[in-house]
């Protein structure tokens, strides 16, 4: 939600209130996932296993051993067992969905678990790039069936769709390599100093001139007032990009984000960034589903665990090199706050 990714918890990316959780627009490119196919629109061999996208590892071949449950496909509406899912998910939160280096095919975490669960359940998974604020609502105006863009579960989200979770993730600080400022997470270090994070995110509410703690807005704030300190000041990019380039230029003393695209985002850095302290706030990723789709998270709750059993879902993580959020239990609305 998250800067590198705090996925988005009661903050990020709903269509309903501020506290959404993180992600971005559609309209760019399609992936079609499916158990019969590839990644079709969206896909080419830097997908694959053999040759691994920007930032990935290769760990084998991880789809073809996924059998197919025809129970999972009988739990989804008829439409949905012939057109399968529309995913909208957000393109700019690597190493979680992102752009290939074709700038059209939506790569990452969350595209190859929705192609291993395509593949389990038997019906296509097509996903498309959306604007991470605007994803709950388009789920729940039927435009998207799913979305899986690290949407952190909340209480709040879980008012309007179902999650099913499938990751844990945490906020991270990202600061310039050596630390100059001696920046620390959740901490008066943070008290005036310019924040870079993505719009729409859980990070973003973090800092938020608005003490709410129903909501979770304002962590950052509320700390900095109650030790007498000027607050934060949130600046607030259209995707983690942006934040990233605020800190490498000097823009802002340091991002916020989810733990996964932190860790990726120094990874990528050359040497220039670095976390300040440990993760914080860890929460639940959930799949979110619209409320009218009948059985549908009921059978991608099954299909998840069928693949954390047949060990599929832990490649996928260990290629794109966040295993340290795997999960073992995964349930439906598993909200924390």
């Amino acid at each position: 939600m998250a800067s590198i990714v705090r996925k988005h918890l009661p903050k990020k990316g709903d269509a309903v209130t501020t506290g959404q959780l993180r992600h971005r627009a559609v309209g760019i490119g399609a992936v079609v996932l499916t158990g019969a196919l590839a990644l079709s629109a969206c896909g080419s061999s830097k997908s694959t296993a053999t040759t691994p996208a920007p930032g990935a590892s290769s760990v084998g071949d991880i789809f073809s051993s996924i059998q197919v449950d025809p129970t999972l496909k009988a739990k989804l509406p008829s439409a949905l067992q012939t057109a399968g899912f529309i995913v909208a998910s957000d393109a700019s939160y690597a190493p979680n969905e992102f752009f290939d280096t074709d700038n059209k095919t939506i790569i990452g975490m969350d595209v190859d678990l929705g192609k291993a669960l395509s593949k389990k359940i038997g019906v296509p998974f097509t996903f498309q790039n959306a604007g991470f604020d605007s994803i709950i609502g388009g789920i729940n105006s039927g435009k998207y069936q799913l979305g899986m863009s690290s949407f952190t579960d909340s209480k709040v989200r879980e008012q309007t769709v179902d999650f099913v979770t499938y990751f844990s993730a945490g906020v991270s600080v990202i600061v310039k390599a050596g630390n100059p400022q001696n920046l620390k997470p959740m901490d008066v270090s943070l008290c005036g100093k310019k924040i870079a994070v993505e719009k729409g995110t859980t990070e973003l509410d973090e800092l938020s001139p608005i003490v709410d703690a129903k909501k979770g807005l304002g962590d950052v704030t509320a700390l900095c007032k109650t030790a007498g300190k000027p607050i934060a000041i949130a600046q607030p990019y259209p995707d983690e990009n942006g934040a990233n380039l605020a800190l490498s230029t000097g823009r802002a003393d340091a991002i916020m984000a989810d733990s996964p695209v932190a860790a990726y985002a120094i990874k990528q850095s050359n040497g220039q960034f670095a976390t300040a302290g440990a993760a914080y706030g860890t929460a639940p990723y959930g799949i979110a589903v619209g409320k009218n789709l009948g059985g549908s998270k009921d059978a991608i709750l099954a299909a998840l665990k069928g693949l954390i059993a047949d060990g599929s879902y832990q490649k996928v993580l260990q290629k794109w090199g966040v295993q340290d959020g795997a999960i073992t239990s995964p349930v439906i609305n598993g909200a924390t706050s």
